[in-house]
């Protein structure tokens, strides 16, 4: 019988140059966190150890993490703690307008551990989140990312979806052929499903998703996801490099090159997608506000050429 301790373990790739950031050192950096930490909020920039920390959090762009920092799932790619999550924290909706304010948010996004544990899968918190920051900063867009609410999707969506976001994101993370190692927990066509749910409710609200690559994907994988996401409407599509956070997370297979990601970017907008981010360090909520507004600016463009316009 072979000892597989003994084996040889295959070498940690190395970071490309296109991948690495300089550690957080600015001011503005420093006012950020101090205020998270005051007002005792999460964030998924923080939780998920996230490559572009310093540039927003020094522009005073924090994407905040509610229902606590301990996720009911344990998906293979992902630093946020697996566990028992503590009571909903019934002061974090005001914490979190309180922060758009003072942070001066044009755009926020607002994601969440996986809740399980919850009735409502956590769907509530989302709304009177949203409640707070339109009653407390009504100039502020609002764009969340929330779990699959799995087996309470449709109660949920259409609870959130009636306290009008203004983008609705939710990442299917990879191809299908990789969900049972990546992301045991999820199904694909289910998530599929949520972001055709959203579009139900409401066609004019801007759907999000995105994909890492670097997990083993083959291309035309990609290309297939691309297509299923346009079958049930999304606006936008992330794509970023996975990076491994620990090494006990799963490795990362390639290192896509930046050349990889223009293809892959071109494509996408071929197949009709209104805003497409494409880079190595692309994540959900890196430069959201201004992608938000690019996108606002290509669906009025098209709306234009369809009514001759143009």
């Amino acid at each position: 019988m072979n000892d597989l301790s003994s084996a040889p373990q295959p070498e940690r790739l190395r970071k490309p140059d296109w991948i690495r950031v300089k550690a957080p050192t600015s001011q503005g950096y420093g006012e950020t966190r101090k205020l998270m930490r005051d007002l005792g909020l999460n964030t998924v920039c923080e939780e998920a150890a996230c490559p572009n920390i310093g540039e927003c959090w020094t522009k005073k762009h924090a994407t905040v993490m509610i229902l606590g920092d301990v996720c009911t799932r344990a998906c293979a790619f992902c630093n946020v703690k697996t566990g028992m999550p503590r009571a909903v924290d019934p002061l974090e909706p005001e914490h979190v307008a309180i922060a758009a304010a003072k942070l001066g948010l044009e755009h926020i996004v607002i994601t969440s551990v996986d809740r399980d544990d919850l009735p409502d899968g956590g769907a509530g918190q989302f709304v009177k989140v949203i409640n707070a920051l339109r009653a407390n900063t009504p100039g502020t867009t609002i764009e969340i990312l929330t779990p699959d609410f799995r087996g309470k999707m449709r109660a949920a969506v259409e609870a959130i979806m009636a306290a009008g976001p203004d983008v609705y994101n939710h990442n299917l993370e990879t191809v299908p052929r990789l969900y049972p190692t990546i992301r045991p927990g999820a199904r694909y066509y289910a998530s599929l499903r949520l972001l055709e749910e959203v579009k139900a409710h409401d066609p004019l609200v801007f759907t999000k998703s995105g994909i890492m690559l670097g997990l083993g994907e083959q291309r035309l994988e990609v290309h297939q996801v691309m297509d299923d996401m346009r079958t049930v409407g999304i606006d936008f599509l992330t794509m970023g490099q996975y990076l491994q956070p620990t090494p006990k997370h799963t490795k990362v297979i390639e290192f896509v090159n930046p050349k990889a990601f223009d293809a892959y970017g071109a494509i996408a907008r071929a197949k009709g997608f209104l805003q497409v981010a494409a880079s190595p360090l692309t994540r959900s909520s890196y430069h959201a506000g201004d992608d938000f507004k690019a996108m606002r600016a290509a669906r009025a463009a098209q709306a234009d050429r369809a009514a001759g316009r143009s």
